[in-house]
């Protein structure tokens, strides 16, 4: 087929509306930002550093994070949302992601629509922590003392909306049962007040409960999951404590501004991926009390869109608010 000079200019003119959507031929050649929604600490902030390390020798270019914490994760998405779509600005984010939109009506972004998802990098288990003198000492004794004594048990949680506060109602939400949510700045305070006695139970993340269940200063009830973990396989999952339909597990994954041109997010797919089988970035994760876990962009959307409408409904149920 032989293309006129005329035809050249011709599209020419018409500018970008008539090309196709490519990333630049050098892709990268400067330095590219791993936006993390939140401070400096917690796992989505290692993670990030753990994968921009392996990235920066994997595409010889610098791959820095950048901590942009506030609003729930929100101010930094928004962020990356409205940067530029050419790959160099990239988010690293969690479960948060798809429970802001149950949560803030007037949310500054769709997190389907407005971001293009890259892949996930890592799930980890939720654990469901009860204080020992509280009794129980199954899944079923718990939900069955809950019945017994509606709205009395108490649970704590890192503050109104916060994933183990949204991961306990959902919980009793199955069971059928009813509890009162206690708030608190932050997990690492809810468990606190739990090993003290003050509050009966709390739903976390592996990492945060491991080293009190491991001590024996709480009882690991359930733990999310297929299969039980290996750092603490004599607690049952929430499959075998009778609760099938209960899975509340942790991730993390990494997006990019929504144009961003179809090759870079592939070339970024496969670039992630080969960073995550890395023998010493997995081991990093189970010493943090995750398993690395990739997938497609289109896997990771379609996790995403569903998890946003688990999130919502039981926001929903839970009639849960908060102030944006």
């Amino acid at each position: 087929m032989t293309i006129s000079r005329r035809s050249l200019i011709g599209a020419a003119a018409l500018g970008p509306l008539a090309m196709p959507a490519f990333g630049q031929a050098g892709y990268p050649d400067r330095v590219i930002r791993i936006i993390v929604p939140f401070v400096a600490g917690a796992f989505t902030d290692v993670s990030a550093r753990l994968v921009a390390q392996e990235l920066t020798q994997q595409l010889k270019q610098p791959v820095i994070v950048e901590n942009r914490g506030g609003a729930g994760g929100t101010a930094g998405t928004t962020a990356v949302v409205r940067a530029a779509p050419d790959g160099y600005t990239l988010l690293l984010t969690d479960t948060s992601l798809s429970i802001s939109p149950g949560l803030y009506p007037n949310l500054a972004y769709d997190p389907v629509k407005d971001l293009a998802h890259i892949t996930r990098i890592a799930d980890s288990p939720s654990i469901l922590l009860v204080r020992p003198g509280l009794g129980p000492k199954t899944l079923a004794e718990l939900i069955a003392l809950a019945k017994e004594k509606p709205g009395q048990l108490t649970f704590g949680s890192g503050g109104p909306g916060s994933s183990a506060h949204l991961a306990m109602e959902y919980l009793l939400n199955i069971a059928g049962a009813t509890a009162l949510h206690v708030p608190f700045r932050g997990v690492a305070a809810a468990i606190a007040e739990v090993i003290a006695g003050r509050v009966d139970m709390a739903i976390a993340s592996l990492a945060a409960g491991l080293a009190q269940v491991q001590g024996g200063t709480l009882l690991g009830l359930g733990v999310t999951g297929q299969k039980r973990s290996d750092l603490l396989p004599q607690v049952p999952t929430f499959i075998e404590a009778g609760q099938p339909r209960y899975d509340m597990t942790y991730w993390w994954g990494i997006a990019a501004p929504a144009a961003t041109p179809r090759d870079i997010v592939e070339r970024l797919n496969r670039e992630i991926v080969q960073a995550c089988a890395q023998p010493r970035l997995r081991e990093a994760f189970v010493q943090q009390a995750a398993v690395a876990v990739t997938s497609t962009p289109e896997e990771m959307t379609k996790h995403v869109e569903r998890e946003v409408a688990i999130w919502r409904d039981v926001i929903t149920r839970a009639k849960v608010t908060v102030q944006q």
